[in-house]
């Protein structure tokens, strides 16, 4: 009975009718999401804007079109120069954002140094996107 048992649930998993997900604690989440915020940024930092819009998070690129956001950095992050340096500040793992859905989210704010403004705070939010992967859908500069 019990190998019936564990037959059963091994078909189950494998046809995808019973929910097997990896537990993911917190701290993995906000790994993978500095990790996608890290080379996320770097594409802006190298003037990429149009790939960093591709690569965003499909919430962000519903509310934020490509002209929109290639003009917003060019007024905003194009000014500040080269990136000197750029450290994690804080994380916070959240599963509720104002005026967002529901899901997986890290605020990640950066220490940053740029050519033209030694100290700015920049703070990206990655989220869990539907392809199981952490986009940015969020991004300012202080």
């Amino acid at each position: 009975m019990k190998r019936l048992l564990t037959a059963i649930v091994i078909i189950f998993v494998t046809w995808g009718l019973l929910p097997c997900r990896a537990t993911t604690t917190i701290e993995e989440a906000e790994s993978a999401a500095i990790d996608a915020a890290q080379k996320w940024l770097a594409l802006i930092d190298d003037g990429q804007f149009e790939k960093s819009w591709e690569l965003s998070a499909s919430y962000f690129k519903a509310n934020v079109t490509l002209e929109q956001w290639i003009a917003a950095m060019k007024g905003v992050r194009v000014p500040l120069g080269a990136k000197l340096s750029r450290k994690v500040l804080t994380t916070k793992y959240m599963t509720e954002m104002p005026g967002g859905p529901d899901g997986e989210y890290v605020v990640i704010q950066f220490e940053s140094s740029f050519q033209n403004k030694a100290n700015a705070i920049e703070t990206i939010t990655p989220m869990l996107d539907k392809d199981g992967r952490w986009r940015a859908s969020g991004y300012y500069i202080r």
